[in-house]
């Protein structure tokens, strides 16, 4: 079993109210890169408990379930399907930096029973995937 992590942040000069606004809208993930469209699947729509299927442009589906909660610190979601994984975990969170930046961690960790060189070529991928999407995000502030 291959087990990794990645962890990637950004500062945003914005303020923290805006900044949790923005990445606690589960389904509005316009900055996500690649993605489609995203759905609620299920009643509830923030929180634990929520669920979502994100859908992305080279047609994979990815369904994650939200675990952790706390309003304008974070929140941690698993996947259910859709990734070459056996496990991921990720959170992502807010940190005020000062009254005109925030900074925003995406951190995951994640296990496969692929091959390594499988699993080193994904991680690669998933790293270029948050720092690409984090850019987008920045860009939308």
């Amino acid at each position: 079993m291959n087990s990794g992590s990645i962890k990637k942040s950004v500062i945003i000069d914005t303020d923290l109210k805006k900044a949790w606004s923005k990445i606690s809208k589960i389904v509005k993930l316009d900055w996500l890169e690649g993605q489609k469209s995203t759905k609620f699947l299920g009643e509830k729509k923030s929180g634990v408990g929520s669920k979502r299927l994100i859908s992305f442009e080279d047609g994979s589906e990815v369904e994650e379930h939200i675990v952790g909660w706390k309003v304008k610190e974070y929140f941690s979601y698993i996947a259910i399907s859709g990734l070459p994984l056996n496990a991921y975990h990720a959170t992502i969170s807010t940190e005020k930096i000062n009254g005109k930046s925030v900074k925003i961690t995406w951190e995951s960790y994640f296990a496969s029973d692929s091959t390594k060189n499988e699993f080193e070529n994904f991680k690669e991928f998933l790293s270029n995937f948050y720092t690409q999407s984090l850019k987008n995000l920045k860009k939308e502030f």
